[in-house]
């Protein structure tokens, strides 16, 4: 450590943000397990061990709630986690170099938009009097209808605008790791006689699954965590029965009712269901290929 302070130094301030920002704060988890006061403070509350949680498994919405969460967040890595890899692989295999920047500059761009802008792009567009969509539709003589109330549609509706603006950002990764393919390989494949179609299945995509396996690892620890800003932005009452999940839950029981052991209870079963598929993903990717967390 004395021959290499410096590099102790430069990792100083990010460990100071983990110790002080992500591991102390887990003391206050202890709320979840006492009705908390705020005039008693956390230690001071008296303890009622698992009743929140029993409180929250017995609501008549509990069911709801899972199935809203699990459906958006699978429907999500269905159709999100595929979408950069197959724009990594079409962005591989173009050869006119500033068409090829466009088109990246152009997918990257809208990660860039702000949530709240975002929600309101959707609105204004989705909306059944001056929505882009709306106005087309009564050129073909529909009449107009209003996509943001209609709880069916909410599912598509947020996971499609999440693909629009993630996946440029999100091929990033993946054409690095395209970059770093020998090109000999190629080359090789080349005298072979192999059509591009067989270059990206036996060189570019067996290049791409440690570094796939690695993100669908992350995306399974967070498959219960859904945006919560762009979700309640989005939520109107007509959507609500599929819009509710349980971070918004959390948000009115804990913020606006002011139960913050309940919604403390809530958040710590959302973190353990969590844990366990990062846990159980990562060990599953382990025994079935060389690429893991750990």
């Amino acid at each position: 450590m004395k021959r290499h302070w410096q590099l102790y130094l430069v990792i100083l301030l990010p460990m100071l943000y983990l110790v002080i920002f992500k591991y102390i704060p887990m003391a206050g988890v202890v709320i979840a397990f006492k009705d908390y006061n705020v005039i008693k403070g956390i230690w001071g509350s008296p303890w009622v061990g698992l009743e929140y949680f029993k409180q929250f498994f017995e609501s008549p919405n509990f069911w709801l709630y899972m199935k809203n969460t699990l459906g958006i967040s699978v429907y999500g890595l269905l159709v999100g986690f595929p979408a950069p890899i197959l724009l990594a692989l079409a962005l591989n295999e173009i050869r006119n170099g500033f068409f090829k920047s466009s088109v990246q500059m152009i997918t990257y761009a809208p990660y860039f938009i702000s949530t709240v802008i975002m929600v309101s792009i959707l609105i204004v567009t989705l909306s059944p009097n001056v929505g882009i969509i709306s106005k087309f539709m009564q050129l073909l003589g529909v009449e107009n209808t209003n996509f943001m109330g209609i709880p069916s549609l909410f599912k598509s509706i947020y996971v499609w605008s999440d693909v629009w603006q993630y996946t440029g950002y999100g091929a990033i990764i993946y054409i690095a790791a395209l970059a770093g393919v020998n090109p000999e390989l190629y080359e090789s494949a080349k005298v072979d006689g192999a059509s591009r179609l067989q270059k990206i299945v036996s060189i570019d995509i067996p290049s791409l699954i440690p570094v796939s396996i690695i993100l669908l690892i992350l995306n399974m620890g967070n498959i219960m965590k859904i945006g919560f800003e762009k979700v309640y932005l989005m939520q109107n009452p007509l959507n609500v029965s599929t819009s509710e999940v349980i971070s918004t839950y959390v948000y009115k029981v804990g913020l606006l009712s002011s139960s913050f052991s309940f919604s403390a209870s809530i958040g710590l079963f959302n973190s353990i269901i969590n844990l366990i598929l990062l846990v159980g993903v990562n060990y599953l990717a382990k025994k079935l290929s060389n690429s893991s967390l750990w």
